[in-house]
């Protein structure tokens, strides 16, 4: 566990404002309807740039979605077309409204735009997000990434593919890929070395969201989550592993690495705790860069190709288990600024109010920030 460090004044100035900036942005989780405009002189958003509508308490789906639509190529991969010759007949519906909404997001031409044919679409897989209930956004995540990859997966098979000498680093070969699996899908090797015989086997686990402890109550950063994470384990007593020199069970020593390091990684902050009947959200101030965030530490070398990663959108909670509010911080591709989403309303902001207490999902991309115009790389 990282011990917290003393908090300089200049972070407290910093803590204070923002959390008046956002105190004033929360809104009650009602319905409401599209606006008009509150100036037709005024010049249209930037594409790319326009509010959700809330369809009562889905600012977690708001949310979520400004998040995924400010990620340039799979932005480009939907707005394009190009995700038509990838639908699969028998469940292309929410990749469809998920295509259909993000063009309307992108075209310019308005303040705020509707998910209700999205929501209506997902919910025919998963009715708990027709409800107006507040979901997690974590979770929601997951079931979008999920639905957009069984709606667009093709069989796929590497032929002649060299294996790694390296057994640590060995990585599975796919059987099924997608623009969701291409853009998002990492993968983590656990080295697992028996303290008797020291016998080390290897494990590999396929991820799209990493979820992180948080090793402070009161303030860490990013890194301390990272190392907190992929620190060697000692699993002792009842958590022992089988060992197959031995024979029986062992205490066991195991270490995570990242094999595959995705294009764009998304670190889920555990922000939530539930043990038994008490549940607690952690507040904890966790600063993490807006640039430049080094994986290095943690990829095995083979696959230190693009070790360093820009941020390029977060997740903001507000409140408790018991209720809340989710905005988004997203960066625009075409103007390259940030900008605050908080359902219908939407405003730009310095880049030093992105690092906010309340960060929740973080999403960071190894790609350079292009143009929305451009094709996307697969």
């Amino acid at each position: 566990m990282t011990p917290s460090r003393a908090r300089p004044a200049h972070a407290i100035a910093h803590s204070h404002a923002v959390g008046l900036y956002y105190a004033l942005t929360e809104r009650t989780e009602l319905p409401d309807p599209l606006p008009a405009r509150e100036d037709p002189a005024r010049p249209p958003n930037p594409p790319g740039v326009a509010g959700l509508r809330n369809l009562g308490n889905t600012c977690y789906m708001n949310a979520v979605l400004q998040c995924l639509a400010s990620v340039p190529p799979l932005a480009q991969y939907f707005r394009s077309g190009q995700y038509v010759t990838a639908l699969r007949k028998d469940c292309r519906e929410v990749a469809t409204a998920f295509a259909y909404l993000l063009t309307d997001m992108w075209l310019g031409d308005a303040d705020c735009v509707s998910p209700e044919e999205f929501r209506a679409a997902l919910g025919r897989l998963h009715p708990d997000f027709t409800k107006r209930t507040q979901q997690d956004a974590q979770e929601f995540l997951i079931y979008v990434l999920n639905a957009l990859h069984e709606a667009l997966r093709k069989y796929h098979q590497r032929s002649g593919e060299k294996r790694s000498t390296q057994r640590c680093c060995s990585r599975g070969i796919a059987s099924e890929t997608s623009i969701i699996t291409q853009l998002f899908e990492g993968q983590l090797n656990y080295s697992i070395m028996c303290l008797k015989c020291e016998n080390c086997s290897y494990r590999n686990e396929v991820f799209t969201v990493l979820s992180l402890p948080i090793p402070s109550e009161y303030e860490c950063t990013l890194q301390d989550c990272l190392q907190c994470f992929f620190q060697q384990d000692t699993l002792t007593w009842n958590n022992q592993i089988h060992c197959s020199f031995c024979e029986t069970k062992q205490e066991t020593a195991v270490r995570a690495s990242i094999s595959k390091p995705p294009k764009t990684i998304i670190f889920h902050l555990k922000r939530f705790d539930i043990q038994g009947q008490v549940k607690r959200k952690l507040r904890t101030d966790i600063h993490y860069p807006l640039t430049n965030l080094d994986l290095t530490p943690y990829i095995c070398p083979v696959f230190r190709k693009h070790p360093k990663y820009n941020l390029c959108a977060v997740v903001n909670h507000f409140g408790d288990l018991d209720g809340g509010h989710y905005t988004a911080s997203c960066r625009n591709s075409v103007t390259q600024a940030w900008y605050s989403f908080d359902d219908t309303r939407v405003s730009e902001i310095p880049a030093p109010l992105v690092q906010t207490s309340m960060a929740y999902l973080l999403f960071y991309s190894w790609q350079p920030f292009s143009k929305a115009t451009q094709k996307c790389r697969s």
